[in-house]
């Protein structure tokens, strides 16, 4: 009963994560009442069932967690989103936590991973086609900010992608029809992404196709990878040349604000901003280096350089530095910084070892997945603070516990048999994957 209530809550946390205003917080809030109630007749059993790299993932998010909380205590200060809707964001990484204790012990059905990407990709495509095409703005956002909505189209279509292509790369008998709803639900997401004009996002895409090419091409006929990126190469120039979506025209901006930076010292364009806000973040992280100034002690600090004239006035309208390391170096220094490498390096490295031992199709896929999700979060937070928005945040310890626990949940195959060929590798393929 538990794997079923787990399989239901996973499906919606996925699909209603940028589709509904509220669902990033809503449905983790109702997976923590299930587990509650949960976990007073099943502890024992979920303790039962983690191992070493169990706790490792839990340490990364406890060490994650403790950092800021410790910067909070100090400063006195919790984090204050221009939103509003993100003040208790240091105590998610622990909600993540025993979230991950529960969902091992009762770990859901892969079902509920493709109905949630199903469900997220389709309907952020609808709206952003809703949004542009017929509402008229400028981007689409579906009421949130731009680039959270924007990364998290992008990503959940690279994660359509992988299911798809694992399921091409796989023997069982599959639903074709899912097989290629999953392949239309990977353009929706990339069409949402690109109509949301979320440039930071888009130079993660050679990064991700080198991924799945790389881990997909000993499982799949060559022909398979040609047709899908193919399709969404085509989908990719029809959206840079039509002057309706916008996406030529923001790439033509992105490359002029960076000329009148660097030649002209322009600090009121967007990518002048925030080229200007992780200067000036740096600086402060060279007086600071070991703890940072804290929550309240960074926004106070970088408004006094700005009234000095050091930094560009309209840094002073943001709260975050538009980068996940420079802010979080700022905030908290090196502690900060190395709890942040734990958070992104953990799973990373371990997502990385299954993926490199895995001979089923279907191992290869949650893991690849795995990968995609920190490499994806990684290259946005280059560009912005993903981590302090509560729809960025939620996504990356939602999106990494629940795939995790499904991979956990994969039994892997006897020793003897990781020597031979995979037993979900179609037989035209298992000579092409030998040799």
């Amino acid at each position: 009963m538990w794997s079923a209530v787990n399989t239901f809550l996973v499906g919606g946390f996925i699909a209603l994560l940028i589709v509904w205003h509220w669902g990033f917080a809503v449905l983790p809030l109702a997976a923590a009442l299930t587990a509650s109630v949960g976990f007073l007749a099943t502890l024992g059993r979920c303790q039962a069932r983690l191992d070493r790299e169990d706790l490792l993932v839990l340490l990364a998010l406890l060490a994650f967690a403790g950092v800021w909380l410790a910067d909070v205590l100090r400063s006195g200060a919790w984090p204050q989103p221009q939103g509003g809707d993100g003040r208790w964001l240091p105590l998610w990484p622990l909600l993540a936590a025993g979230l991950l204790v529960w969902l091992r012990g009762y770990p859901p059905s892969h079902r509920g991973w493709l109905i949630g990407l199903l469900a997220a990709t389709l309907g952020a495509g609808l709206i952003a086609g809703y949004e542009r095409g017929w509402v008229g703005l400028e981007r689409a956002d579906n009421s949130m900010n731009a680039i959270p909505f924007g990364n998290l189209a992008l990503l959940l279509s690279a994660l359509s992608l992988i299911a798809m292509l694992g399921r091409l790369g796989s023997s069982r008998r599959r639903a074709r029809w899912l097989t290629a709803l999953l392949g239309v639900a990977a353009c929706a997401g990339l069409v949402a992404s690109l109509l949301s004009g979320t440039r930071g996002g888009w130079i993660a895409l050679p990064l991700l196709a080198w991924l799945v090419c790389r881990s997909f091409r000993p499982l799949l006929p060559a022909r398979y990878l040609w047709v899908a990126f193919g399709g969404l190469g085509m989908l990719m120039s029809v959206a840079v040349s039509l002057p309706q979506t916008g996406v030529a025209t923001r790439l033509t901006l992105a490359v002029d604000d960076v000329q009148r930076y660097f030649l002209a010292g322009e600090t009121s364009t967007p990518l002048g901003l925030r080229l200007e806000m992780w200067r000036g973040g740096l600086e402060l992280f060279s007086e600071r280096p070991i703890a940072g100034w804290g929550e309240a002690g960074l926004e106070a600090a970088r408004d006094a350089r700005v009234a000095s004239g050091d930094l560009g006035r309209g840094v002073s309208d943001y709260d975050q530095l538009h980068s996940d390391f420079i802010d979080t170096a700022a905030r908290r220094g090196m502690l900060g910084v190395t709890s942040l490498v734990g958070l992104y390096g953990v799973p990373l490295l371990l997502f990385s070892r299954h993926l490199r031992s895995a001979r089923r199709a279907w191992r290869r896929t949650l893991a690849l997945s795995g990968v995609v999700i920190v490499a994806a979060f990684i290259d946005f937070g280059l560009s912005q603070s993903l981590l302090r928005d509560p729809r960025g945040l939620a996504g990356y310890l939602g999106l990494c516990t629940i795939c995790w626990s499904l991979l956990k949940a994969q039994p892997a195959p006897p020793v003897a048999d990781t020597r031979g060929v995979d037993t979900d590798v179609p037989m035209s393929v298992r000579g092409v994957s030998a040799s």
